[in-house]
């Protein structure tokens, strides 16, 4: 077996003449910390909004932009990120992205007003763009085909519970006043374990061997960044401002800045170029269904859990603190289900993902029933069953299909695979919450009462059960596993 510090290529990736990366399992946790991290932080400044409205007397607009700006940056900047993994190694990227993202946690929680904090949030996102990508690239490079679904299964655990860890252990940090630093510490507690993570991965991440690199397209880099930037910021600012005509304008002219950048792109590769973008990445009918698949299964989970909150708040009246114990189980079952699925996606391959999809589903089409029969007697109580059901059957479909989309880039696309599979789930998430979410205040229109949520929340349900009939369909064009032999 190869040495721990012989430099290896890309990102470590195992070659037939080259056995696999033999601290591997070591470095994983150390991967799956981070990223959780990251998915924390995207659910954490929920609950703290009081506060900060309080403390730094931050106005609607810069809270908006504080809950949201961080999940804005990070999506439009995760294609780039990957694509920059690629170019200067992935080990570098994510050191060189941790450090830096535990550095804007810092400045969040030294943050003495909201300008501060807001600026601090974006650069955030930002150093979180640069990091997620390497998690899956150096997963995917460094785990042989037999162990990559279980390490896939563990990024799923890692994916899932951060957002629901975000909400449960954000309203414990707050109601403790943790050395009574008050909503600081939501962003603080990140020093330390940032700091542990880059030490750990300077240890345990395989250093890499120099050879031809692919170059940065920075006319990509700004072309599909800025598309995409001009569809998140109406999404996630147009429901709270009106949807005013600006916001109607960005959306209009973000599919031409796309359709002009991907020109560029397949222009630029044409010639004999290395663009940001791989487009014969789109020609795997793998890799392009997958993602299909994901803008269902993502935009039809978040915008579930975005109303759920609001339910079990707003509509039935409980903490912050204990809406997050609500959710408990959800995130339990998420969690259980991503570490049992892996074990057999060599048996069942894609069927696990059309599995999952199906239990969610069932779960959301209970709670509709729940809904339809309870009216104005919904309860918590009433609700745990059919979550159960939904985070389980996401839990078993997200990490294999990561596992899926990811298996046919070559090691040399590896972080711009990562980038466009992490892109297109954070995109669906924030189109799912602010397309799902307007549909969900249309409905509860004046009636803030629990049946008034109720229904609200039946229609959230019911196109999110079209859009994972979508994503079940779809799976059934996924490739089967072969048949074992004898």
């Amino acid at each position: 077996m190869s040495s721990n510090t012989k430099p290896i290529a890309d990102t470590g990736a195992a070659t037939p003449e080259q056995a696999p990366y033999a601290r591997r399992w070591q470095m994983l946790p150390v991967l799956l910390a981070a990223m959780f991290m990251v998915q924390f932080d995207l659910f954490v400044v929920n609950v703290a909004a009081p506060s900060l409205e309080r403390d730094i007397h931050a106005g609607q607009a810069a809270l908006e932009l504080i809950v949201a700006g961080y999940g804005f940056t990070y999506a439009a900047g995760l294609v780039t990120g990957g694509r920059l993994g690629d170019l200067l190694g992935a080990r570098v990227m994510f050191l060189g992205g941790t450090l830096a993202f535990t550095a804007a946690s810092l400045l969040c929680g030294l943050a003495q007003n909201s300008g501060e904090l807001v600026a601090a949030r974006l650069v955030q996102g930002l150093t979180g763009a640069a990091m997620v990508p390497q998690v899956l690239a150096l997963i995917t490079g460094t785990f042989p085909p037999a162990e990559r679904p279980r390490a896939l299964g563990w990024f799923g655990v890692a994916l899932g519970t951060g957002g629901v860890a975000g909400q449960v252990l954000g309203g414990a940090l707050l109601q403790g006043d943790v050395l009574g630093l008050g909503w600081r510490v939501i962003f603080l507690v990140n020093v330390p374990i940032g700091l542990v993570v880059v030490l750990l991965a300077l240890r345990l991440l395989p250093v890499q061997a120099a050879g031809a690199r692919p170059r940065l397209d920075p006319v990509g880099a700004v072309g599909i960044s800025g598309s995409l930037a001009l569809a998140l910021v109406p999404l996630v600012l147009g429901r709270s401002q009106g949807w005013p005509v600006w916001g109607w304008v960005m959306l209009a002219a973000s599919v031409p800045a796309m359709v002009l950048s991907l020109r560029w792109e397949a222009a630029l590769g044409s010639r004999g170029g290395q663009p940001l973008l791989d487009l014969a990445l789109f020609r795997n009918a793998v890799f392009t269904r997958g993602l299909i698949v994901s803008v269902g299964v993502f935009a039809a989970f978040y915008s579930f859990m975005f109303s759920l909150t609001l339910v079990l708040q707003s509509g039935l009246g409980l903490s912050p603190l204990h809406a997050g114990y609500t959710s408990a189980p959800l995130a339990v079952a998420f969690a259980t289900a991503s570490m049992i699925g892996p074990r057999k996606v060599r048996t069942y391959g894609p069927l696990l993902v059309t599995a999952g999809i199906l239990i969610a589903g069932v779960g959301m089409a209970g709670l509709i029933a729940v809904l339809a029969v309870s009216g104005s007697d919904t309860s918590a109580a009433r609700l745990i069953g059919p979550m159960v059901l939904v985070g389980f059957g996401n839990g078993l479909a997200v990490p294999v299909l990561a596992g899926v989309i990811l298996a046919g880039a070559r090691t040399v696309q590896a972080g711009a695979a990562a980038g466009v599979l992490t892109t297109t789930q954070q995109f669906a998430s924030v189109a799912g919450v602010a397309g799902i979410g307007t549909v969900f205040f249309s409905a509860l229109g004046s009636h803030h009462d629990v049946l008034g949520f109720a229904h609200a929340l039946e229609w959230v349900l019911g196109i999110g059960l079209v859009l994972l009939l979508v994503a079940g369909l779809t799976t059934l064009r996924l490739p089967r596993p072969p048949k074992p032999t004898g």
